[in-house]
């Protein structure tokens, strides 16, 4: 017998709620990645609504097995914390690549770089304008 058959109805509709979910926040990360324009646009898209897309899919699994074979199933976890942790590190790691890139090359869309506030408040200081 699998743990499908002994999964009681709410916790099937349930679980079919955070699959849904899940695979349209994905969807719509992947959407927004073809769509957006620019890759400093299009970079933002599918970190955050892929992490949610994965954290509705992981419970969705943590949910389905833990109820079918009437123990606590929570490796899923793992894929959780490795998803969280990589994702965002990726994202500055890709950004500051293209940044990089796109300054060195002179390119007109990359992002104005940022004052130094504190550099213009010690010359401010010293009479200079």
């Amino acid at each position: 017998m699998t743990a499908a058959a002994d999964i009681p109805l709410w916790a099937a509709i349930f679980v079919a709620f955070l699959l849904l979910g899940g695979a349209s926040l994905a969807l719509i990360g992947a959407i927004g990645f073809l769509r957006l324009p620019t890759f400093y646009e299009r970079i933002h898209a599918p970190t955050l609504a892929t992490s949610w897309g994965i954290g509705g899919i992981m419970l969705a699994s943590m949910i389905f097995f833990s109820v079918g074979l009437g123990r606590l199933e929570i490796h899923e976890i793992l894929i959780g914390i490795f998803v969280t942790a990589t994702t965002p590190v990726t994202l500055m790691m890709l950004a500051r690549a293209a940044l990089y890139r796109d300054r060195v090359e002179n390119d007109e869309r990359a992002p104005p770089k940022q004052i130094d506030h504190v550099a213009a408040r010690k010359q401010g200081s010293n009479g200079e304008t």
